[in-house]
């Protein structure tokens, strides 16, 4: 197993940045010059961490590794801080993490690494923040990814909540709202996923969908209520819901294995077996 953890200055957040990458195994009985000399290009997951976390939380916290080397997959963890994936030019020197994925973080994988730059190969999951993330990637940038597992996190009703103009009681969310110049552009920007999604469907663009969440976790209500939502509309996507779990990483050890075979990874006949 090749697990690189890379640090470099972002263009895009203005500061030293660290990344991991989980590699393909090279086999035991293939040689060095034949592995790494192949030109295979591989598969890609882009796996997003949650509030309070950065790129090794889901290599120390979970069996991410095993799971990737089992389907020769790369696997790409990225730091945002806590900025809900979204740009930040108000913060510091600017803080744009929206746009490092997709202008600095892929050019940069998909050119040093022997990673596929095609629609079908790619794919993103994420927990909590990660799956805010990971559905606002998902819609916005739908020829990207062949597929997303957003996990314990679901979109909400944004404009029913700030109907008449309230502001949210939530610091986090009234500093959205504040960075982005407003309530109307907060609702007219990418963030507004459920108010967005109607239009996604009448194309038929989006990439397929899986949606998790345990019984107790906090955010149990919002995902009952977009689950409702999705099937008023004629959202294609799967969701489960499991018993017994919070919001923790149990949980998303479990359904990150449950996200894999929703992408199609199902052979584990990857890797090196020990």
């Amino acid at each position: 197993m090749a697990l690189v953890t890379m640090n470099f200055e972002s263009q895009y957040l203005m500061v030293n940045h660290e990344i991991s990458v989980i590699l393909p195994d090279k086999p035991r009985e293939q040689s060095p010059a034949d592995f790494y000399g192949s030109g295979k290009k591989y598969p890609v997951l882009w796996l997003l961490h949650g509030t309070f976390g950065d790129h090794s939380d889901w290599v120390r916290k979970s069996n991410i590794e095993l799971y990737a080397c089992e389907n020769d997959l790369i696997v790409v963890m990225l730091s945002a801080l806590n900025s809900d994936y979204w740009n930040w030019p108000g913060f510091g020197t600017g803080y744009n993490a929206w746009d490092y994925l997709t202008e600095e973080l892929m050019p940069l994988i998909y050119n040093w690494f022997p990673a596929s730059d095609k629609r079908e190969d790619n794919f993103i999951a994420g927990l909590s923040m990660g799956g805010m993330g990971t559905i606002q990637y998902a819609c916005a940038l739908y020829d990207r990814f062949a597929a997303a597992a957003v996990l314990s996190w679901a979109p909400i009703d944004l404009r029913a909540r700030l109907k008449e103009g309230n502001l949210p009681d939530s610091p986090r969310e009234a500093n959205r709202i504040a960075s982005l110049g407003g309530v109307e552009n907060y609702l007219a920007s990418d963030i507004n996923v459920w108010d967005k999604l109607p239009g996604l469907i009448e194309k038929g663009v989006l990439p397929r969908l899986y949606f998790a969440i345990g019984q107790d976790d906090f955010l149990y209500e919002n995902f009952v209520a977009f689950r409702a939502y999705a099937e008023k509309i004629g959202l294609n996507a799967a969701f489960e819901e499991y018993a017994g779990y919070q919001h923790e990483w149990r949980f998303w050890d479990l359904t990150i294995q449950r996200a894999l075979k929703f992408f199609g990874f199902e052979s584990r006949d990857g890797g090196n077996p020990f």
